[in-house]
């Protein structure tokens, strides 16, 4: 193209964390100069869409705002700007990466050819990279130059798996959010947050807080378990630990042969050989279990097939069982030719969390070596037609058995967990058939670990998957009728800019007063309880975000400005309580495209967007267009108004009519009513009196707003008065 177009300037990236003016949850927003291409939209740009719709033809499927398959399309067609179609670019890249993205915007602001693109992304660093991508491509499309779209998927692929959730810990997050639990991800790895404050549970992989150290650490000693489990009746196989070959040779022959030999402390099989009878062979395995562990064990060797059982909360909740992996000889294959041709061509074996199934690796793996070796061949070798040679034994655990475990199986399993101390284990035993008692068939249980995985479970190679995940958070946060929130501590949010730090503050007291250590955070720094913990600085949503990890916290209040729900979103998902107070300081706000204050009204209503069903919004009635933000709240109404002369806002009134709460104030007196009837009653102009002070409309304003805030929050009148009277910052 001769024509070439200068490339999108991207003006400014903004990740926003939590709920946001475009959506509850974290997305990227972009704002983007389209430049010359503001006077080119794709039915103006010859051969374009057939170009861009070359490199990615899924967007066929894209909707838009046409509502059905292939909106996007005729969007193209019709003549759509170059923002729009990045954003669908954007979206296309995630999608195809494995990442499935539905959600995105794209709005012009006040500067011509300037325009506010927003994508969902649940990380910030894939955002960025699929952005970048997506930019490129674009660019490429437009100016008719070549451009690898496999490669741009992969660079979003190679971002999504150095962020993303291991499966054992993203299932169960997964299943967190599908109870309303909200989570915070306390580093790069899988340590992770279920719930808020005093009622948060932590989780790493398939470990969580509960899971003692102790009960950890005698899991990794396979001898002190064996002992452990032996001493509460749970059949376990003779073993003993050795110091030599020439010793794990001695002990086979005291035990008696056929034995396995492993080292003590190893995990996910390495290092163990099984089903030994010759002197060779258990030397050769001595050496292999004893460069994976501290110690090396020998014991009798279980005749049947591996399996795995997880045991949640001492509940069976899972079972899958392992079967040996053969090969048969063709006269021209060697051993590894065969294994690539007969069991790694399987679609379910792979080196990803996708497949159930893990690649066989000769080079890899000793002890596929070490059996063949017993079988007199090497990897090189090339077995004679119709030959059998086992490659591995009980290889993957990877088929789901659970309605088959026998109760008396799933009562040995659970004990054995409990014995050692786990809240969480994975149970390995030995028989030949889960369905029949172990005494029955001479079963055993050779392992108990702590942290299992759960993907067999989750991706079983054949049979049902399990949710395990849903068990283990029903472990973490049992159900109960009489709370309806698991995980979450009651927040209260406040947003507007009129006298908001000092509501924040007094209601702070006030939740406090009535029995929760409440956290806080505002314009004068973060607190806990009385104490001044840190003060409000520059990361500002990262300081609110650490409070909700405090253990201490059984409440939390926290002040919203305009600029925190613009610049990173909320720092919370939902609340308990929301207050808005009015739509002032937009003067502040021009770099956000605000030049008046009814554009707050987009921004401030996130407050009330993310109030629970059961919970309450709390608006002020006398500023027309925060009352009118009613309609948006999930949860319950409560207006606060001053009643002047011609009597209550027709909304407040309307509202006390039918039934609603209201904090009226006439005078100095805030009457709390329920319909027609009064609740309760503050006389602040006594209470102000008999501090010695005089306070002005804007902070009876702001007092009001806090009494109205902690009525909502469910504290009575009389601790309200108490709290205001005694509150240690001056209330004029």
């Amino acid at each position: 193209m001769s024509d070439k177009k200068k490339a999108i300037e991207l003006l400014r990236t903004t990740y926003l964390r939590g709920p946001n003016i475009w959506t509850y949850r974290p997305a990227m927003e972009v704002w983007l100069d389209l430049g010359e291409l503001e006077d080119h939209p794709s039915h103006l740009l010859p051969g374009f869409n057939d170009r861009l719709l070359k490199l990615l033809p899924a967007l066929e499927e894209h909707h838009c705002g046409v509502g059905e398959r292939g909106g996007f399309i005729q969007r193209l067609r019709e003549g759509t700007w170059a923002g729009h179609i990045l954003e669908h670019c954007v979206i296309e890249l995630l999608n195809r990466a494995g990442m499935p993205t539905g959600f995105g915007q794209t709005r012009s602001v006040s500067q011509r050819g300037v325009y506010r693109m927003v994508f969902r992304a649940r990380d910030e660093q894939v955002g960025r990279t699929a952005l970048s991508q997506g930019h490129a491509l674009l660019m490429a499309a437009i100016n008719d130059e070549p451009f690898d779209v496999e490669a741009a998927v992969a660079a979003v692929r190679e971002a999504i798996d150095d962020c993303y959730l291991g499966p054992s810990t993203a299932c169960i997050v997964a299943a967190a959010t599908e109870r309303g639990i909200p989570h915070i991800r306390l580093n790069d790895g899988n340590l992770v947050q279920l719930g808020y404050g005093a009622r948060q549970r932590r989780i790493w992989t398939a470990e969580t807080d509960l899971t003692s150290a102790i009960a950890e650490n005698i899991a990794c000693d396979k001898d002190l378990t064996k002992m452990l489990l032996k001493a509460c009746g749970v059949p376990v196989p003779e073993g003993q630990i050795v110091a030599s070959a020439a010793e794990a040779w001695e002990a086979a022959q005291d035990i008696g042969l056929p034995v396995v030999v492993k080292p003590s402390d190893g995990n996910h099989g390495r290092g163990v050989a099984l089903d030994l009878r010759q002197q060779a062979d258990i030397e050769a395995a001595f050496a292999l279990a004893d460069s994976h562990g501290s110690e090396v064990i020998v014991e009798r060797c279980i005749s049947g097939d591996e399996h795995r059982l997880l045991v949640v909360g001492g509940q069976v909740v899972a079972a899958a069982r392992g079967e040996s992996a053969w090969i048969t000889g063709d006269g021209k294959s060697t051993v590894v030719q065969l294994i690539d041709s007969q069991i790694n061509s399987d679609p379910r074996r792979g080196t990803t969390e996708d497949h159930p199934l893990n690649r066989l690796n000769v080079d890899e793996d000793e002890v596929i070596r070490l059996d063949l070796q017993r079988q007199g061949f090497a990897p090189g070798d090339v077995p004679p037609a119709g030959r059998r040679l086992l490659v591995q034994r009980n290889g993957n655990v990877a088929i789901d058995c659970t309605d088959e475990v026998h109760p008396e199986v799933a009562h040995v399993v659970s004990l054995a967990a409990r014995a050692v101390g786990l809240d969480i284990a994975g149970v390995d035993l030995v028989c030949e058939d889960v369905g029949r008692p172990l005494a029955e068939q001479g079963g055993a249980i050779v392992e108990v670990n702590a942290g299992p995985g759960l993907l067999m479970h989750l991706k079983p190679a054949e049979g049902t998957p399990r949710p395990v995940g849903q068990q283990i958070v029903a472990h973490l946060f049992p159900e109960d009728e009489h709370e309806p929130h698991p995980g979450r501590i009651p927040i209260v949010g406040v947003a507007g800019s009129a006298d908001s730090t000092f509501i924040a503050r007094l209601v702070a007291r006030l939740v406090h007063l009535s029995g929760r250590p409440t956290a806080l955070a505002c314009a004068d720094g973060l607190f806990l309880g009385h104490r001044r913990t840190e003060k409000a600085g520059k990361q500002y949503w990262d300081a609110c975000h650490r409070l909700l990890m405090n253990r201490e916290a059984q409440a939390a209040v926290f002040e919203n400005p305009a600029a925190l729900i613009l610049d990173n979103g909320l720092p919370y998902d939902r609340c308990q309580v929301g207050l808005v107070t009015d739509l002032g300081g937009h003067e502040a706000l021009a770099h956000h495209d605000i030049t008046e204050a009814d554009q707050l009204y987009r921004v401030l209503r996130t407050q009330i967007d993310v109030v629970l069903s059961d919970g309450v919004g709390v608006l002020n009635g006398n500023e027309e267009r925060v009352a009118e933000m009613a309609s948006l709240c999930d949860g319950e109404v409560l207006f606060y108004a001053c009643e002047g002369a011609d009597g209550l806002p027709a909304c407040v009134a309307d509202h006390l009519s039918q039934g609603g709460r209201a904090a009226v104030m006439t005078g100095q007196r805030v009457s709390l009513r329920n319909g027609s009837s009064e609740q309760g009653a503050i006389e602040l102009g006594q209470i102000l009196h008999r501090r010695g002070q005089t306070a002005g409309p804007a902070r009876l304003q702001a007092l009001l707003a806090a009494v109205a805030t902690a009525w909502a929050f469910g504290i009575s009148p009389e601790l309200i008065a108490a709290g205001i009277e005694t509150f240690e910052q001056p209330l004029a």
